[in-house]
């Protein structure tokens, strides 16, 4: 089958195009005809060697997100048959093969069917930020309805999914953008209150919006120095869900507070076998609140095709990509 795969790490330069063997299925896998993926900031990490520790060994097929047609299923799996299209952050990872290729061998507990009314495209967008984003809301901060949340960084790949899913859970969302385009794309999504964050400080907004009180729960979706807003921002006994911590903080706003910090690093749930399957179920939630209208990705208006996939990694580098980046198989 033909495949990018890189064979050191490095610029966007080395993928290269190459005939690859098919490898067998074991018992609980399956092959998927491989329709699109999509690009994400762990992807460029990986490329790179910034992460070596969830970087699969060479010669490497990267990118997680797929979307795709059962071609074959492997020993002992019930939930899928031959023709069903799935998606499912699925591998590119240690130990993993990963989507930039005609076919990916995945471990059927990490996919899910397809939601029904919208496109492989849409579908590839969602896997990796819309597992993340469901951890963060739900396992790890328990947000229901009637919760206030901030979530920084809206029109993010996790930002935008978190907005739609904490307000289909009946939250109200407040959220922080750095444009006046974000401002009109998280409108639409249904953020209740948009912050351009350029434009006042966490000290005025929270004024503004909690009398200075602050808001319970806290979604950084950037890191950094923004963590340290987010506990700025926390309130009392609040929660701060982040899915950015390789950094360096003072942690006297969390004791003084009594905050709870919350990490979400999803791969460590699909490098482990035994609870890989948790992402599966997981999509499959996201497939019903998709199918109820309730959720939708953004997509940004560049596509590329797998070959250019070097051209896609430097897209999302640069910055200038306002929603998902979509490759689409056109072998």
């Amino acid at each position: 089958m033909k495949a990018m795969i890189i064979e050191t790490f490095g610029e966007s330069s080395i993928f290269k195009l190459k005939d690859v063997e098919i490898a067998k299925l074991l018992p609980g896998q399956v092959r998927v005809r491989v329709k699109a993926t999509s690009v994400n900031p762990i992807d460029i990490k990986v490329r790179t060697g910034a992460v070596p520790a969830v970087s699969p060994s060479f010669p490497a097929v990267l990118h997680g997100d797929v979307a795709g047609i059962i071609e074959e299923v492997g020993e002992g799996v019930k939930s899928f048959q031959v023709g069903d299209e799935v998606y499912g952050c699925a591998g590119g990872f240690k130990g993993l093969e990963g989507a930039l290729a005609e076919y990916m061998i995945a471990d059927a507990g990490v996919l899910a069917h397809k939601p029904l009314n919208i496109s492989m495209e849409e579908a590839a967008a969602i896997p990796l930020v819309g597992i993340t984003a469901w951890e963060s809301l739900f396992t790890k901060g328990a947000l229901k309805k009637g919760d206030d949340i901030l979530i920084h960084g809206g029109a993010g790949g996790v930002g935008h999914i978190a907005i739609q899913l904490a307000k289909w859970a009946g939250a109200t969302v407040f959220t922080t953008v750095s444009s006046i385009e974000k401002q009109a794309i998280v409108k639409e999504l249904g953020a209740d209150y948009v912050i351009p964050y350029r434009e006042s400080s966490v000290k005025e907004y929270v004024e503004k919006y909690t009398d200075g009180k602050g808001f319970p729960f806290v979604f950084d979706t950037v890191g950094g120095s923004n963590l340290d807003q987010s506990f700025e921002a926390a309130a009392l006994n609040g929660t701060v869900l982040t899915i950015a911590a390789r950094s360096t903080h003072d942690l006297t706003p969390l004791h003084s507070k009594g905050l709870s910090l919350h990490v979400t690093f999803m791969l460590l749930k699909l490098l482990d076998e035994a609870k890989r399957f948790e992402h599966g179920n997981i999509l499959r939630h996201i497939t019903a609140v998709v199918e109820e209208n309730c959720l939708k990705p953004v997509l940004d208006k560049k596509t590329f095709s797998f070959e250019e996939v070097g051209e896609a990694h430097d897209y999302l580098e640069s910055g200038k990509a306002v929603g998902k980046i979509i490759l689409v198989n056109k072998w």
